[in-house]
């Protein structure tokens, strides 16, 4: 019987049947045809190249992304500074309405700008229509400053008058001159300057609705916006949130400290020129506040010169009481109130808070009463982590020799 698998053994009559060819395949089409397939290998590159890469293009997106928000720096600092202050409170509404974020948010940014925001807004607007007013009354005669210095110049004695006259300071007529012609081209300064003043009005009632914009998403997305900063932070756990926390401590005591100081001291010595007659003591008591943000000088630098006038004019009872009032009242405010409501918080001492402050304001204007103490505090916490990150590299190397120190 044949087998069917052998070919050779099959029908007698197809043996005269040409043996079967197996057809070839088709050869590979060459590179230059239209239809050609490459088949590229992969190119195999350095981990460490790959991520110096990625470094340098995070870089330079974050750099033009600050050169884009540079415009509204202030109210994109502003907006988180409010948002971190007043989240404990955002924390509670969210915790009793928790499926409703966007609710939550809304009451909050509501409540920030009836509590907050419209009381500040009023009180400048008193201030500066106040200063107005005392301007006014300088250019009607009914305040005569010109009288009150040459009381005072009277009761100094030789040796200040004659170091005055030195450098043109004790002649009032020649000094009232000077004022008015200083007065003069402040006018026509200003008034060549309307339409740069128009738009910096304009330019801060959009930085101010920015401002409430952001204000409004940090509240909304607040928790998911954190943990995206913390992931994206490359360092430890443990590190990143110290971090984050220190942040968001040193900003919440800053701004609810040095705030509540200011209204607190502007209060206390706009009530003081108020009883003893000073013109214009909610102008002096809004100047005082403003000035207050700097730590243990400030606000002596609008009561302590009143207080000298009152006694170079003769005035003792009101030169003593305006020094008591400054000394144990507004004084009081800044040596306990702001250690207790800064200080304690973010574990500083007064004088780097000082320093902080006035290098912040220098650098970054009003911003900086926050931003600099902001700086401060972080490169504390740094320099801090790496001194920790270093003890336990070095206990790790420690370990490791103490097994080789004993076979040996």
């Amino acid at each position: 019987m044949a087998d069917p698998r052998n070919p050779d053994n099959g029908d007698p009559r197809d043996t005269d049947r040409p043996p079967r060819r197996r057809r070839r395949k088709p050869p590979q089409e060459t590179q230059g045809s239209a239809d050609a397939k490459v088949i590229v290998a992969p190119v195999k590159t350095d981990p460490l190249f790959e991520f110096k890469s990625l470094l340098w293009v995070v870089l330079g997106a974050s750099l033009l992304f600050a050169l884009i928000l540079w415009p509204f720096f202030g109210a994109v600092c502003w907006s988180i500074f409010i948002a971190i202050t007043f989240w404990p409170l955002h924390a509670r509404l969210l915790a009793r309405w928790p499926r409703q974020p966007t609710l939550v948010a809304l009451l909050s940014l509501l409540g920030i700008l009836v509590v907050v925001i419209l009381p500040l807004g009023l009180v400048a607007a008193s201030v500066v229509t106040e200063g107005a007013a005392l301007a006014e009354r300088l250019r009607a005669g009914s305040v005569q400053p010109a009288q009150y210095f040459q009381q005072a110049v009277n009761f100094l004695p030789d040796w200040v008058r004659s170091l005055l006259d030195r450098f043109g300071l004790g002649d009032l007529a020649l000094l009232q001159q000077k004022v008015i012609a200083s007065l003069a081209q402040s006018g026509q300064a200003l008034t060549a300057r309307v339409l740069t003043i128009g738009q910096n009005a304009l330019d801060f009632i959009v930085s101010f609705f920015v401002m409430l914009y952001i204000l409004f998403f940090l509240l909304r997305d607040g928790i998911s916006l954190t943990a995206s900063v913390e992931r994206a932070i490359p360092l430890r756990r443990d590190d990143t949130q110290r971090l984050l926390t220190q942040f968001a401590t040193v900003v919440r005591a800053t701004v609810k400290g040095n705030v509540v100081v200011a209204l607190v001291q502007g209060m206390l010595g706009g009530l003081a020129f108020w009883a003893l007659g000073v013109p214009g003591p909610l102008l002096w008591g809004g100047v005082m506040a403003l000035l207050s943000l700097l730590p243990a000088v400030g606000a002596a630098l609008v009561w302590a010169p009143v207080a000298i006038y009152f006694l170079a004019t003769g005035a003792i009872i009101q030169a003593v009481a305006l020094t008591l009032w400054g000394v144990l009242a507004i004084g009081l405010v800044d040596n306990v109130l702001r250690p207790i409501l800064v200080g304690k918080d973010t574990r500083m001492p007064d004088y780097l808070i000082l320093i902080a402050t006035l290098g912040g304001l220098a650098i970054f204007g009003l911003n900086g009463f926050v931003i600099g103490p902001v700086i401060a505090a972080m490169f504390l916490v740094s320099w801090d982590i790496l001194a920790r990150a270093r003890a336990r590299a070095e206990g790790g190397n420690d370990e490791k020799q103490q097994p080789d120190q004993e076979t040996m």
